[in-house]
């Protein structure tokens, strides 16, 4: 993997800035508004410091404060997402593949990009069966022993030719994240070789016997080579595909 300290440059972060992120990260899936006090628990940082930073969030629109004294995330949290999302511009070629594969196994389909040792759930189509994952889109989760993770490990930000030799494609894991659910990943590259992301099924353990494994493999994997060609990528040196 590439060494960070080549590709970054060599400055300091702004602590200030470093506070500011950390208060808008405090923000969890369900939250509709944050207390000062839960700010501070969070955080770890100290009431003062959080009013102090609230300010300038709310003066640029990344806060907002409630009649009741809380903060909730603000507009300009909202247009970044949106923006982030569009600036991939590859909803309309992830999205048709995603539906085509649940049309095909009837299992959630997702794709996922790495933010620093998180994945990152980008697009998303969800199973038509009623017990399924319930991860959403916008869901940052960690970088795991999940076939996901896995992926995205071993691909980003260049192939590791040793490592990816070593590897069975698509790869499958059962109950690494959680015990009642499994997963099957399969890398997608863009021009270069550079990794565009993590092509995934996913589904309860109760419904991956090893016949339906064996039969979501390669189509998944053909799936994955699909993506590939729409984005103008093409698969590293022989990564190896499903077993026949």
């Amino acid at each position: 993997m590439a060494d960070a300290s080549k590709s970054r440059p060599a400055v300091e972060g702004v602590a200030s800035a470093d506070r500011a992120l950390t208060v808008l990260s405090a923000f969890r899936k369900g939250d509709r508004a944050l207390s000062l006090a839960e700010l501070a628990a969070r955080t770890g940082l100290v009431k003062s410091t959080i009013m102090r930073l609230a300010v300038s969030l709310e003066a640029h629109g990344y806060l907002a404060r409630t009649e009741d004294g809380e903060y909730r995330l603000d507009a300009e949290v909202l247009r970044l997402g949106t923006i982030y999302t569009q600036s991939f511009r590859m909803e309309a070629h992830v999205m048709p593949v995603l539906e085509e594969l649940v049309a095909r196994t009837g299992e959630t389909a997702a794709f996922y990009v790495r933010r620093g040792e998180q994945r990152l759930c980008l697009f998303r189509a969800d199973s038509p069966h009623l017990l399924r994952m319930h991860v959403r889109v916008g869901d940052a989760l960690p970088l795991d022993n999940s076939a996901i993770a896995q992926v995205l490990r071993a691909f980003s930000p260049r192939p590791l030719p040793a490592y990816v030799a070593a590897l069975d494609l698509p790869i499958v894991t059962m109950g690494a994240t959680d015990p009642h659910t499994g997963a099957i990943a399969m890398p997608v590259f863009g021009p270069g070789e550079a990794l565009a992301g993590a092509l995934s099924l996913s589904a309860p353990v109760s419904r991956w016997t090893p016949e339906v494994v064996a039969a979501a493999r390669p189509v998944l994997a053909e799936a994955a080579a699909t993506l590939t060609r729409r984005l103008g990528g093409e698969m590293p040196e022989r990564p190896r595909a499903a077993a026949e």
